[in-house]
């Protein structure tokens, strides 16, 4: 599935997995997140940390119409206040996403995956 521009000059077609990439890029920026995890890989109860290659695996956009839906599976670090971390990475997602390819997004949901001790 991609998203479909139209504009004066023509056509543009945005793919999911370049939303995911940028959406992942933006999230890690944020204070308090160690890092991406995969939304299908939580083996014995750790998630793996994904590389920056790899953020499409952990972030997954679905389309409902004109809406757009960014799900966000990170790891957070230990001794931050988690719902100011996922807050802050739904407002930094949204602004990113919109600045950079113009596309306004719904919603931002967030699912933590894991909590690591940073030393």
């Amino acid at each position: 599935m991609s998203i479909e521009l139209t504009t004066k000059d023509g056509h543009v077609t945005i793919t999911n997995e370049v939303v995911s990439t940028i959406a992942g890029g933006a999230a890690i920026e944020c204070y308090g997140i160690i890092g991406m995890a995969s939304k299908n890989q939580l083996r014995d109860g750790i998630a793996e940390i994904l590389r920056k290659e790899n953020f499409s695996r952990g972030v997954v956009v679905r389309q409902d119409g004109e809406n757009l839906h960014i799900d966000m599976y990170i790891i957070v670090s230990y001794g931050t206040k988690i719902s100011e971390v996922a807050h802050n990475v739904q407002s930094q997602v949204k602004y990113t996403l919109d600045k950079t390819l113009g596309l306004s997004i719904s919603s931002v949901n967030i699912y933590i995956q894991g909590v690591r001790v940073v030393e």
